[in-house]
């Protein structure tokens, strides 16, 4: 191959890598201002999870974001999303805090010294600091998520809790959702939703919620369209009647079925 041909995409190559464009040179350290970032509302459930023996608790935030805390007693854990095509992308994880057993909690960067926080191309590695075989350690993070549906794989399995934000709910079809199925609800005095399950054995945890206005909403729109569908349509009715009205009066209104057609014969020079 042309040498001068060769260097251009030699250099297209390397800067799509640098970019990270093509995963190749992705990997390193999660910034520390990522890591020590406050969590929203300055702290995570952490009773909550311990107290109620939940090996994960998710409370997905009103700016399409979720803050979780994991029960963890192993060495490490990975966390990531996947993309649909066998392969994973690293969780843009945020505020991260770990809380060993007799309630001492650390931030991000002092994680990633006692530990480690390391992010590749497909995943985010965390090295935890404990013994890994004690029960009560925990680890929190935030991260993105979409407006009105949450999916994240399961990092952990057993009981699993998700609190929605404010007002959202799940129980209507088409608009919500939770899955795996068998969880049961209940809604608190800040008429927020908690979704719970016993044990969760499935690859993956999905809740698709909405707000009761949305619906009302999708109600009146859709009442809207069919009202003026059902008028087009006798519009369209109103304007066939009234041209066979004319054609009648024209004295146009002449059958040109197919019945009619081979009554005069066939065409000249055939008879």
């Amino acid at each position: 191959m042309d040498r001068s041909r060769l260097l251009p995409v030699v250099a297209l190559v390397a800067m799509l890598s640098l970019s990270g464009c093509l995963g190749l040179l992705g990997g390193g350290s999660v910034p520390a201002e990522r890591l020590d970032a406050a969590p929203p509302g300055g702290s995570y459930a952490w009773n909550e999870s311990v107290d109620d023996d939940l090996d994960a608790h998710i409370t997905i935030n009103e700016d399409a974001t979720f803050s979780a805390v994991y029960a963890v007693n192993g060495s490490e854990i990975e966390l990531f999303r996947r993309d649909g095509l066998g392969g994973t992308n690293p969780l843009d994880v945020r505020a991260v805090r770990y809380r060993y057993p007799n309630g001492t909690v650390i931030n991000g960067t002092e994680l990633h010294r006692r530990g480690a926080v390391d992010q590749t191309r497909d995943v985010v590695r965390i090295d935890l600091p404990g013994e890994g075989d004690v029960d009560g350690d925990r680890l929190a993070f935030t991260a993105g998520s979409t407006p009105k549906r949450f999916a994240l794989p399961t990092y952990v399995t057993g009981s699993y809790e998700v609190v929605l934000p404010p007002n959202r709910r799940t129980s209507l079809p088409v608009f919500g959702d939770a899955s795996p199925g068998g969880a049961t609800t209940s809604i608190d005095d800040e008429s927020r939703l908690h979704i719970r399950w016993d044990d969760v054995q499935s690859r993956s945890v999905i809740v698709q919620f909405y707000l009761p206005q949305d619906v009302q909403i999708f109600g009146a729109v859709f009442a809207v369209f069919t009202v003026v569908g059902a008028g087009g349509l006798l519009y369209y009715r109103r304007q066939i009647e009234a041209l066979r009205e004319q054609r009648e009066e024209m004295g146009l209104d002449v059958d040109t079925g197919d019945d009619d057609l081979g009554d005069d014969g066939p065409p000249p020079g055939m008879r």
